[in-house]
């Protein structure tokens, strides 16, 4: 028996492993394939957003996986020939600079500030920072352990695994996939629609590699010659794949090239290659008792944006800390329903976006007037913003329509002195301002007294401005703790925000009502 089995250890199940253990809970990571079966699915560049990229920040994740992204992008400069290794420096160049914010049917978000917060990596790079963080925190990975089937009860739900073992939790979270066992098992609704188009990704050889060149306005659909050497992608808007599981061929490959460009281009060599679509769809909710979904398991949608992953990852830390508190008792089974009213209107936003530029990718003269058109659009301040806004990740509102402008959206970038007397493990004397950032590394959620206009609200030493917020606070100091920004933060008025896990902020207001919003979000007060 253990708190959470984690069917599926990619990137969503392994951040939300971490997430998880950082909460207190004890979870367990079902992955069929071994490391090395995993390295050969990770064909093609993943990008991470700028909120995926601030939620790594809260826990200290940036600088690992930033490391990946350049020794990566070295490595593939010195692989390519002149002219693609120009092509590596220009992104860096783009990278370096912060103006990178993502694409919109491959029309091209630049910042004009210099302060987009984007990285580029291989799937498996991100997963071996992950696991190796995952591992250090003391996480039970068992690879090479397939799944057979899932079931649950009233106290219980239980992975069946291929060998006849089964293992029991309290709760079993499916991170598997599109094709997600788990989601099937448990009678998840998956509603959506099929696929209009065919995309292969392949590592492969040509006769000439002048033949082809990258394009989006090719006749048949379109070509993306990778920046990984070797790696050839071609899309095409045919109806979807047959056989999506049978083994790629350099005749299919050199087909669709041959459809595509409608040149007479020869494959000599292909090592492997992979089928993909616009397949969209999308669970009805993501739990079903103790069962729940996460990252493909919960929506499925076209790669073209960029956004599956980073959709996946944010499911794993809005879940993580929520089912932690649960796991553990420290929380009533309500906030689980929190997870699913949160982030299935995010993925309903995602889908019809991603609709929307395959809609934009198609061949033919009036979709090439519909995007000349739009890439006039997207050149406007209030345009630009909103597009960004979608493929960066920094639109979502999980309270839309809140009576205070911060409440549901991620926290503001403020610097706080956390208050020593109030701190579980008190803080070193004199404290420190830190960045909000840093006080959420250690899984906790964080309660920011804000100056009032009169500069009121603590030295940051010594107690608040008053008793009732210690003792509001005090039987939640092992969930939270709190700290003192001197800077008041956006619109509306308010002398407290509490701040989850996650980075968003739950709750503002007065200090009167402190009591109320910690017992909502991270349950009652121990005695």
């Amino acid at each position: 028996m253990t708190d959470v089995i984690i069917v599926g250890g990619g990137p969503v199940g392994l951040l939300l492993a971490c997430e998880l253990k950082l909460g207190g809970a004890d979870p367990l990571v079902l992955e069929a394939a071994t490391g090395e079966e995993r390295r050969t699915r990770s064909l093609g560049l993943r990008s991470l957003n700028a909120r995926t990229v601030q939620s790594l920040a809260l826990r200290d994740l940036v600088e690992p996986v930033a490391g990946e992204q350049w020794a990566m992008l070295d490595e593939l400069a010195a692989r390519r020939e002149p002219a693609g290794a120009d092509l590596v420096a220009m992104m860096v160049e783009l990278l370096q600079e912060g103006l990178i914010r993502g694409h919109f049917g491959g029309l091209p978000l630049l910042s004009e500030a210099g302060d987009a917060e984007y990285l580029m990596l291989k799937q498996d790079r991100l997963e071996a920072v992950l696991a190796e963080r995952a591992a250090g925190m003391g996480v039970r990975i068992w690879q090479g352990c397939a799944v057979s089937d899932v079931a649950q009860d009233e106290s219980a739900a239980v992975a069946t695994l291929a060998d006849g073992r089964s293992v029991r939790a309290a709760y079993l979270v499916g991170c598997d996939g599109g094709r997600s066992l788990v989601r099937k098992r448990s009678g998840f609704a998956f509603e959506g629609t099929p696929a209009t188009m065919t995309g292969r990704t392949a590592v492969a050889e040509l006769a000439s590699a002048e033949a082809v060149t990258s394009s989006l306005r090719h006749p048949g659909g379109l070509v993306n010659l990778s920046l990984v050497p070797g790696e050839i992608a071609t899309v095409e808007f045919d109806g979807g794949p047959g056989d999506r599981d049978a083994p790629m061929t350099a005749e299919e490959l050199e087909d669709s090239l041959r459809r595509v460009t409608g040149h007479d281009v020869v494959v000599k060599r292909l090592e492997t290659g992979i089928r993909y679509s616009d397949n969209t769809r999308h669970a009805g909710t993501y739990r079903q008792g103790r069962v729940l979904l996460a990252g493909d398991a919960a929506h499925v949608h076209s790669p073209i944006g960029g956004q599956g992953l980073n959709l996946g990852l944010q499911d794993a830390v809005n879940l993580g800390w929520k089912l932690a508190l649960v796991a553990r008792g420290l929380a009533p089974e309500a906030l689980l329903d929190t997870y699913t009213a949160e982030r299935h209107p995010v993925a309903a936003r995602v889908l019809r976006n991603t609709r929307a530029q395959v809609a934009l990718m198609r061949p033919g003269p009036q979709v090439e007037a519909l995007r000349e058109v739009l890439a006039e659009v997207i050149e406007l301040p209030d345009a630009k913003r909103h597009f960004t806004g979608m493929a960066d990740g920094t639109e979502a509102d999980y309270a839309p329509g809140s009576a205070h402008p911060l409440v549901g959206r991620f926290a503001p970038r403020l610097e706080a002195v956390p208050f020593a007397r109030l701190e579980a493990v008190p803080e070193p004397a004199p404290a420190k301002a830190r960045k909000v950032a840093e006080l959420l590394r250690d899984g906790r959620g964080l309660v920011l007294v804000l100056s009032d206009a009169t500069g009121e609200g603590g030295d940051g030493e010594g107690a608040p401005g008053d008793g009732g917020l210690d003792a509001a606070v005090a039987g939640h100091r092992d969930r939270v703790r709190v700290a003192h920004a001197s800077t008041m933060p956006g619109d509306g008025d308010a002398e407290v925000l509490l701040v989850r896990p996650d980075g968003y902020v739950a709750w503002a207001g007065g200090r009167d009502g402190v009591a109320t919003a910690l017992t909502t979000w991270f349950g009652p007060p121990r005695g």
